[in-house]
């Protein structure tokens, strides 16, 4: 194949372009470019044609057309070797473009400012670039492309050594300028979808196309179980810092993320902290200090917390960090570390020290999850945020001033609970989880038994459950166990029994007209 005689560059990142550039122009290469690009490489002391020099047509309209012109793409498209494209490209002067460095109008970071407005967003939105990328791609048997500034040694490498590049390598470069492109429109789509439904309405809308695209962030080690392939895909880096640690796990990941939602429940709050097993929270505890708040937390359960995730509301520090370094656990996530807290904690070599940058839930207010045969569901997160005003006393006597506290600290953790959920808690702290069964009396059951094992009276407890008692018979078990109060959504068709039985053992119910199911 000829050796690459003519490259066209145009970038809004200029990361490493003067090297490379400088390197085109040692392999002979004649160098066409646009406005600032054209500018830096002629303040390095290179030789620049203008891209309105190449067409024979100015650039106007504030730079809004300069390459959309036939010898801009027919000299990326046309087929070398096809006699037709030959003579079409002879008879109207359009001379090759063997080179293609285009990195786009920054889109993505204009719209993650905070409220940006339409305009900006719109005119960062760019066409001549990704039209030239694709067009570049498109023909990759001839012309080499580069639309990301890491690829420019490995094509510079290239180049130097044979005068172009080898076929694999423009196929992979071909490859990932659609994937860029693709991810570009996509955030352009989901960004004026957003930005055109506030115009017409208040309401939340739902987009008419789910439109999925997220950068490979890693590959992971495999996925839940060592036969899954799997890898991270997206922004995880924006939200989360890993401090110390092995590499993050597939099942790590999707812990720690359910511990960052849970603390947000505490955010201000009192010092909480968490402990967290397959998503579950299997203990919360809060006090004046991270290390009482530990040690109601762990006394919930002393076995579960055993390789699980431990989740803060505030800077660890070192009284935590010791107490906590005495049992083998996967993950820790908190909002800083003091320096003699992460003395401690770097001691076990392995342990995952996490840093929370931003909150999740505040940046993505909606789930997807695929359920196969390219289908996804989306749904908001569930954000909601329960206060004493939204309860409705429905039993004969009103609660105390400490069980309305273990009402509103428990609803925040059950609903964090895999259904059929199930919690017995005090004002500070939870006493008995049970999660995930198949029947709400099992989830209550395992719930008081773990209570049990714990050597932790339920007498005096609040019971929170994560969707309405279908029958009496679940509130029952509760006021056997020792609950004086409950919490749950309400709305089944035996309310009134289950109020009925409330009131003859003197318990006090709310309603919060709220359900958290959580699949």
């Amino acid at each position: 194949m000829n050796k690459i005689s003519r490259a066209l560059l145009s970038v809004s990142d200029k990361t490493g372009l003067i090297p490379f550039a400088q390197t085109l122009a040692a392999a002979g290469v004649e160098l066409i470019s646009t406005g600032g690009t054209a500018k830096a490489l002629r303040d390095a002391g290179l030789a620049v044609k203008d891209i309105s020099d190449h067409t024979g047509f100015p650039e106007m309209m504030d730079g809004r057309v300069k390459t959309l012109h036939p010898k801009v793409h027919g000299g990326l498209l046309y087929i070398r070797g096809n006699a037709q494209h030959e003579a079409a490209a002879q008879q109207h002067d359009i001379t090759p473009i063997d080179l293609v460095v285009v990195n786009l109008y920054p889109f993505e970071v204009t719209v993650a400012k905070p409220n940006v407005l339409l305009h900006d967003a719109i005119e960062n939105i760019d066409i001549g670039g990704p039209s030239m990328l694709r067009s570049a791609a498109k023909n990759h048997d001839s012309v080499t492309v580069i639309a990301d500034p890491a690829d420019y040694v490995l094509v510079g490498e290239q180049i130097k050594a044979n005068g172009n590049t080898t076929l694999d390598m423009r196929r992979a470069l071909a490859a990932k300028v659609y994937a860029r492109t693709a991810a570009y429109d996509a955030a352009i789509a989901a960004h004026l979808q957003k930005a055109f439904n506030a115009l017409t309405t208040p309401t939340i809308q739902l987009p008419k196309s789910l439109i999925v695209s997220a950068p490979l962030a890693q590959p992971l080690r495999y996925g839940e179980n060592p036969h899954q392939v799997a890898a991270l895909y997206g922004k995880f880096g924006e939200f989360f810092q890993q401090l110390h640690g092995k590499e993050l796990s597939y099942n790590n990941i999707l812990d720690l993320t359910a511990a960052a939602a849970l603390i947000s429940e505490f955010e201000g709050d009192a010092p909480t902290l968490a402990i967290l097993k397959h998503t579950n929270p299997c203990g919360v505890g809060q006090a004046e200090t991270l290390r009482e708040a530990w040690d109601k937390a762990f006394a919930t359960d002393k076995q579960a917390p055993f390789g699980g995730i431990i989740v803060v509301n505030r800077t660890l520090d070192a009284g935590c960090a010791e107490a906590i370094a005495e049992i083998f656990s996967e993950v820790i996530v908190a909002p800083d570390f003091t320096a003699d807290a992460l003395t401690i904690l770097q001691k076990k070599k392995n342990l995952r020290l996490l840093k929370v940058l931003k909150s999740v839930s505040a940046a993505q207010p909606w789930d997807v999850r695929s359920v196969g045969a390219d289908s996804f569901l989306m749904q908001q997160r569930d954000l909601k945020v329960t206060s004493a005003s939204d309860l409705k006393i429905v039993t004969k006597r009103q609660p105390t001033a400490d069980e309305l506290k273990a009402m509103l600290f428990g609803w925040r953790v059950v609903k964090h609970l895999k259904s059929n959920a199930i919690l017995y808690s005090n004002a500070d702290r939870t006493l008995g989880v049970g999660a995930g069964q198949m029947s709400r009396v099992d989830s209550s059951r395992i719930a008081v038994w773990k209570a049990g094992e714990a050597k932790l009276t339920l007498q005096g407890s609040v019971v929170c459950s994560d969707a309405f008692f279908p029958f009496p018979d679940g509130l029952i078990a509760a006021a056997e166990a020792g609950a004086t109060a409950a919490i749950q959504p309400g709305g089944s068709v035996k309310d009134p029994e289950v109020i009925a039985a409330a009131d003859e053992r003197g318990m006090t119910m709310a309603f919060t007209g709220t359900r958290h199911f959580r699949h």
